[in-house]
């Protein structure tokens, strides 16, 4: 019997010591999300919702991989502000080798716990473009140095906090200051270089990171994908569909206008243009693109009614094409390429000329039915016609007609107009 109850103990006490001892005996967890293209709205959603799983999962760390040409300020600080709060420790990965971490990718790698980079990679070019929509500040005006001024201290704040080289963080915002993987571990502007995700946690492992010592070397690496609304919305918050929604904005509204009583285009135009404009709101947009195109528009209907032979209609489709360059033009994040450029010009040019021009011409002409649309048609004399009297026959049909000089009767006559049921005559010459 006291065999049995020493046998009980000896596996007590192994079961004690490994829960009291889980990282000597078990393998801890990492979460990784991967953020590729720019940074919106879409992007800090996915990143605070992938901290907090993290956390609640109680996670060793969260990798970021990071391969970003930048994106909007506001979206970063929310990351930013994410990252500070340390609910778990963050480490940001500029990788695979190629990537980089430009723009607002410099911000929240400079924000992470711990920063590090792939062999060949770079980091930088944090100018401020914008704090949304709107004009891109002149460096020399007074709202241009304020928002410089501002970034740079933000940038400022994020490296004396998490210890960074402060002197380079602030000359990556205020002269686009751009360095290689090699050059930021120099200037310590990151942590270490990895050469992949296994190296990455080989090198973590026993440092202390936000008071916590972590155990990587064995972690069990579990991704953090996008639900389908943050896939939905990283795809759909593009410069590309806010264009696209613009020329159904346009193309809707303007063929109501010339088709009046169709509806389906103008509630479609409608939708489109409160979509364009919520997400104006956000992207960076530039005016003198958007007039540009604006200006392009009332060339091309201008021009259905002028006789120009082309000329409006030339001055449009340049307008419209030096429009939409320069609509996403103050952040590479957001530029549109030509490939879309291009056929949306052709496409728009087209619409004007052969749709557009078609529908507003066609409600210039002259009536074809009514009392408007008889006029300048033919009759029949079926009696001798004067100013007293007479019948003439149009359409199938006898009316009474005068006219006012006589008309024989079979001859052809035109009519001129119509007072109440009598048509007005006179000889066809």
């Amino acid at each position: 019997m006291s065999f049995d109850l020493f046998r009980a103990f000896l596996a007590a006490t192994g079961a004690a010591a490994f829960l009291a001892a889980p990282t000597a005996l078990r393998a801890g967890q990492a979460g990784l999300i991967h953020i590729h293209g720019a940074i919106g709205p879409a992007t800090a959603s996915y990143i605070a919702r992938a901290v907090d799983q993290a956390a609640a999962e109680r996670d060793e760390c969260l990798i970021i991989q990071l391969d970003t040409p930048g994106g909007l300020l506001d979206s970063t600080k929310e990351i930013v502000g994410k990252l500070f709060q340390d609910d778990v420790p963050t480490v940001v990965y500029v990788g695979p080798a190629g990537a980089g971490a430009a723009s607002a990718g410099t911000f929240i790698t400079l924000a992470a716990d711990v920063a590090v980079m792939a062999p060949d990679t770079t980091i930088g070019a944090a100018h401020p473009v914008s704090l949304g929509g709107g004009d891109e500040p002149e460096t020399n005006s007074v709202m241009g140095r304020k928002l410089e001024n501002y970034t740079a201290s933000y940038m400022e704040t994020i490296a004396n906090k998490r210890h960074r080289d402060v002197a380079w963080a602030k000359s990556a915002v205020r002269e686009s200051a751009s360095i290689t993987a090699a050059q930021a571990l120099k200037l310590h502007v990151i942590d270490f270089m990895a050469e992949d995700v296994p190296d990455l946690l080989r090198q973590l492992d026993g440092r202390t990171v936000a008071g916590k010592v972590l155990r990587t070397a064995r972690a069990v690496v579990t991704p953090i994908p996008m639900t389908p609304g943050e896939r939905v919305f990283q795809r759909l918050w593009r410069p590309e569909v806010m264009f696209v929604l613009m020329l159904v904005a346009m193309y809707g509204i303007i063929g109501e206008m010339s088709n009046p009583g169709v509806i389906l285009p103008g509630v479609a135009g409608a939708v489109a243009l409160v979509l364009a404009l919520y997400m104006g709101s956000v992207l960076p947009v530039n005016a003198a693109g958007l007039a540009l195109i604006l200006l392009a528009v009332a060339l091309f209907i201008i021009d259905v009614f002028a006789t120009t032979h082309g000329v409006l209609t030339g001055g449009g489709i340049v307008s419209f094409l030096l429009g939409s360059l320069l609509l996403f033009n103050r952040d590479p994040a957001f530029r549109l390429p030509l490939g879309w450029i291009i056929p949306a010009t052709v496409l728009t040019a087209a619409f004007f000329v052969f749709v557009i021009g078609a529908g507003l011409r066609a409600q210039f002409l002259p009536a074809k039915t009514g009392r408007e649309g008889m006029k300048g048609q033919t009759a029949v004399a079926l009696t001798a016609v004067d100013q007293h009297g007479g019948k003439v026959l149009f359409d199938g049909e006898c009316w009474e007609a005068v006219g006012e000089a006589p008309v024989a009767q079979g001859a052809t006559v035109e009519i001129t107009g119509l007072r109440g049921l009598v048509l007005q005559v006179k000889a066809k010459s």
